[in-house]
């Protein structure tokens, strides 16, 4: 099996910029493309929805949109337009999501909410007439999609670090995302944590693909590269750096980066970030850096690699970089 390598866009940009970054990607070879679902960012519907009708062989799918912000019946709807517009090329990818306590979102029993989600979006696809009465969500008897559906079942991803909710993707889903991280060490750790779930299916783990994915900045000014992936990296360390156990952040570290990143100071947080910690939640550097970075997690046996935004000191630098030197120096086959 070869190693699939992904791209993760930030949905930030102008009409017209994610159709131009999606052929440049599908030309390199890149495999998946993604969008991420931030708050308050634009909704990944419609960069998907672009990239999809210029593009051909890539996958595509937000990762990740959660059950707690949009029902299960928009979240069937909006896959359901993506799987048609792209041909069949879509993914979905659920989370319980992040920052949402901003806009007033309260986010209880995430587990059960994201089994249930998952359970009334396929129900939906599937044409299933026979109703569902869970403990959050519920479909009367004979509650079907309107319109015309390319698959019944595109593949589920859900993103998640902990074990209950690894072990829920065990059971339910085709892939695990554990976004926030380039760390090779966290691939055994989140394999065994799948294992429960798949075997309480009668699954195999090795059904449920592993990806990692973090933010990303290449440069031949490997110096500058790195630079600003602390700046990028910062925000995100203050979420992921208590949900890796095999690394250890001084607690007055990742206080003081926090403090800074909620005064909105993420340049000063990232000058923070020592090289040890920074090479555990980015992917930085020269495309050599990057690159053996890479390879590291697929000698791991993680099933794809994503490559998260920024991707360079410019997008399109990054994506030059990324596709044209980067990938031709992976070993993709899966050990």
């Amino acid at each position: 099996m070869i190693v699939e390598i992904g791209l993760g866009l930030q949905s930030d940009k102008r009409a017209g910029d994610y159709a131009r970054l999606a052929r440049a990607a599908e030309a390199y070879g890149f495999d998946v493309l993604t969008v991420f679902g931030d708050l308050m960012y634009q909704p990944p519907i419609f960069p998907l929805l672009e990239m999809a009708a210029v593009t051909r062989r890539v996958r595509l799918g937000p990762a990740c949109l959660n059950p707690y912000s949009m029902a299960p019946y928009e979240i069937a709807g909006q896959l359901a337009a993506l799987d048609l517009a792209s041909h069949g090329r879509a993914y979905l990818g659920l989370a319980r999501g992040t920052w949402l306590g901003a806009v007033g979102i309260d986010q209880p029993r995430p587990l059960t909410v994201l089994a249930e989600a998952a359970d009334v979006v396929y129900r939906l696809l599937r044409g299933d007439t026979a109703g569902f009465d869970g403990k959050v969500f519920r479909l009367a008897p004979d509650t079907t999609l309107r319109y015309a559906v390319r698959r019944p079942d595109p593949p589920l991803l859900l993103g998640a670090w902990g074990p209950r909710g690894a072990a829920l993707a065990g059971r339910i889903a085709d892939e695990l995302k554990v976004g926030g991280s380039a760390n090779p060490d966290m691939v055994a750790v989140i394999r065994d944590r799948i294992r429960p779930g798949a075997d309480a299916a009668g699954r195999s783990v090795d059904d449920i693909g592993i990806v990692f994915g973090a933010v990303t900045v290449v440069d031949t000014d490997g110096e500058a590269a790195r630079a600003k992936a602390r700046t990028e990296v910062a925000m995100y360390l203050a979420v992921v750096a208590d949900l890796d156990p095999t690394v250890t952040v001084p607690d007055d570290l990742l206080a003081r980066v926090k403090s800074l990143v909620a005064a909105g100071r993420d340049v000063d947080a990232g000058r923070l970030v020592p090289d040890d910690l920074l090479d555990r939640f980015a992917f930085s550097g020269t495309p050599e850096q990057v690159a053996a970075q890479a390879q590291a997690l697929i000698d791991a046996g993680v099933r794809r690699v994503e490559f998260g935004t920024p991707h360079g000191l410019t997008d399109d630098r990054g994506v030059e970089l990324l596709g044209g030197a980067v990938l031709p120096m992976l070993r993709r086959e899966a050990t």
